[in-house]
């Protein structure tokens, strides 16, 4: 940003005679151009020592704000620099988040093909299928997914190890007064009591989206445990969707207290999810940058961030952005498949490189272009 200018483009003439002491502050200088707020003396400009403070506290807050942004972008371009490393390529563990149709009655058995014939050449290994949503009370309506166990028997024929999950969740009450009450006790039994129900009809496990969730929120780790004995006695997968990490320290906390809305999880809280789960999805897409080496920089930066902290036992994905839209959270021009996979492939790289419970998952297939599929297999699948 440009700073307005403080002295006159011409040079007012300097008065005859020798110099006088400048009058009082509070009085008008003469010599002064109209509209300037500055005056002239011996041709120097002069300017009122009350307007000094006010441009100073305004280029204070410019920096405040403007070079941290700037450090930050620096940063994120950076870490988009460079080659992954080799090796970084499927784990056969990736996933693809699906749409309602799938269990409703919309989809038939020529759309099971297609898709079968779509990720058979590809390294997904597990289906979300929405199944959902939970009531706010906790509870599911068996009405919700009436195709469910034929989509599921079509998928096992077609797609032999593919493991079709339930996604379920609901949206908080942790911003407003409508939503699921995570801290009520007889809610979290009634989403245990769900998920025995979902299984109950054929899934190979469970997916949950709660969201806007806060980090920190203690209620949701004692749900995991008791969905976790769940699944466990069941040997199904446990798996979540899981919000982006702190990119700076505490940011999630002052955000929070500007907001309302914190938006990230402290890596401590993404570590004890992790722990608590089969499986985690970190949803590295609508993050608001407005260029593709920032957006690559940053999930190159989430995927080194949730690496350190989530354990060997679980299974991480970096979720990315298969869909197009433009708002102010989500670029679709910054926001690529072919930057996120390369960002994931450097934060693997740099971080566990090795690491064989990895992958990436696919959000989401109605919304899908052919380009987005492309990118993904020639990024990763290779």
């Amino acid at each position: 940003m440009s700073a307005p200018a403080d002295a006159p483009s011409g040079r007012a003439e300097a008065p005859s005679g020798p110099a006088e002491t400048p009058q009082h502050p509070t009085e008008e200088p003469t010599g002064v151009l109209p509209g300037t707020g500055a005056g002239t003396r011996r041709g120097r400009v002069w300017r009122h020592p009350r307007l000094r403070w006010p441009k100073r506290v305004l280029l204070a807050l410019v920096l405040v704000l403007l070079v941290p942004s700037l450090a930050a972008g620096i940063a994120l371009r950076v870490n988009y620099a460079g080659d992954p490393g080799p090796g970084t390529a499927t784990r056969n563990r990736d996933a693809v988040w699906l749409g309602h149709a799938w269990v409703d009655g919309r989809k038939k058995d020529t759309d099971v093909t297609t898709l079968a014939a779509r990720l058979r050449s590809t390294g997904i290994r597990d289906l979300y299928v929405h199944a959902g949503p939970l009531e706010h009370d906790g509870t599911l309506p068996r009405t919700a997914y009436p195709r469910a166990a034929w989509l599921i028997a079509a998928v096992h024929h077609e797609l032999p190890g593919v493991r079709v999950q339930a996604w379920l969740g609901d949206a908080l009450a942790s911003e407003g007064p409508h939503g699921l009450r995570m801290e009520r006790a007889d809610t979290r039994q009634a989403v245990v009591g769900s998920t025995r129900q979902i299984l109950a009809a054929g899934f190979d496990g469970v997916h949950f989206d709660f969201e806007p969730l806060h980090s920190g929120n203690r209620d949701y780790l004692s749900l995991l445990d008791d969905l976790h004995e769940v699944t466990r006695s069941r040997h199904v997968p446990l798996s979540v969707a899981a919000h982006q990490i702190d990119p700076l320290p505490a940011a999630h906390a002052v955000r929070g207290s500007l907001t309302n809305h914190p938006k990230w999880w402290s890596q401590w809280y993404f570590g004890q999810v992790a722990r608590r789960v089969d499986q985690i999805a970190l949803m590295s897409y609508d993050t608001a940058l407005p260029m593709e080496s920032l957006y690559g920089g940053y999930v190159a930066q989430q995927t080194s961030l949730a690496l350190e902290v989530t354990p060997e036992s679980t299974d991480l994905l970096m979720g990315l952005p298969f869909f197009h839209e433009d708002d102010m959270s989500h670029h679709e021009s910054a926001e690529t498949v072919t930057a996120a996979v390369r960002g994931a492939r450097l934060g693997l790289s740099r971080t566990d490189r090795h690491r064989d419970r990895f992958g990436l998952a696919l959000y989401v297939d109605f919304a899908a272009t052919e380009a987005d599929w492309t990118a993904y297999r020639e990024g990763w699948v290779r």
